[in-house]
């Protein structure tokens, strides 16, 4: 019996008649099939890919512009006169010159609060001429209230010391006068007692105790006479400083009592003095 073409061996079929066998024909079932010797297929193992972790979605950070700080507005100006030509126009008055904090140049406005007028006797006049700083002083002869600026302070002195310098030239050269016409009189006396020398010195000596006597008087009569507003002036110029004014009897200390009122008379102004303003 003849089989058809099978797959393997398409051209050499197997004759069962025989018992033969083709070679490349599909083994019988009266022959045993020799073993499969093959090494055996094996697949490559498939692996799962792992899985990535999803990402998150996020939205674009937001970030907030920064804001500008805001422009100081600009001071107000007065409209100019061509636009109102039949409306009066205000007058502004200029803005004194503040001290820049507790320091500074004293002057009127904060913090200092001095005089803008010379004749504002009630506040302290900071930067005063000699003629101002002295007609001051005359018209507030015995103030012991308010404050007092370093420049009147010392203008003041100056006065003072002019005031009472011919005076003092006078008593000097009348006390000269009389020691040379001692020393003279002394000299020309011949022992005799008929008192030439003495005749001889006598206008001098007169002299000299006249200057004497006047420069002793014009420097007692002005003495007397600054006494009072001198004390004042001090008294305010411990205030302008943010002291109290007792603190000038410190100058009756022996020896140096008067250098320590110097100093304080130094200082530089406070703007606490402001509490020793005239109410």
């Amino acid at each position: 019996m003849t089989y058809p073409p099978t797959p393997e061996n398409p051209e050499q079929p197997e004759s069962h008649d025989t018992g033969k066998s083709v070679p490349g024909s599909a083994p019988t079932d009266d022959q045993p099939t020799p073993p499969n010797t093959a090494p055996p297929q094996y697949q490559a193992p498939q692996y799962e890919q792992p899985q990535q972790p999803e990402q998150p979605q996020y939205g674009a950070p937001q970030y907030q512009a920064p804001q500008q700080p805001e422009q100081p507005q600009a001071p107000y100006a007065p409209p100019a006169a061509s636009l109102y030509p039949n409306q009066p126009q205000p007058h502004y008055a200029s803005a004194p010159a503040y001290a820049a904090g507790m320091t500074g140049v004293p002057g009127p406005g904060e913090p200092f609060n001095g005089a803008t007028d010379p004749e504002d006797l009630s506040r302290p006049l900071y930067g005063a001429t000699f003629g101002q700083a002295i007609r001051r002083f005359l018209k507030n002869y015995a103030g012991f209230s308010g404050r007092a600026s370093r420049s009147e302070y010392w203008w003041v002195a100056l006065f003072s010391f002019l005031v009472t310098l011919i005076p003092l030239a006078l008593y000097i050269i009348g006390v000269v006068m009389l020691a040379v016409a001692s020393d003279n009189s002394s000299t020309y006396d011949d022992g005799f007692g008929d008192g030439y020398g003495s005749a001889a010195v006598a206008p001098a000596a007169g002299l000299g105790l006249t200057l004497l006597f006047v420069g002793l008087g014009l420097l007692i009569v002005i003495g007397l006479a600054l006494l009072v507003p001198s004390i004042a002036i001090s008294w305010r110029r411990f205030h302008d400083a943010n002291f109290a004014g007792p603190f000038y009897f410190l100058s009756f200390i022996p020896y140096v009592g008067g250098l320590v009122v110097l100093v304080f008379m130094v200082l530089p102004p406070s703007p606490l003095g402001r509490r020793f303003d005239r109410v």
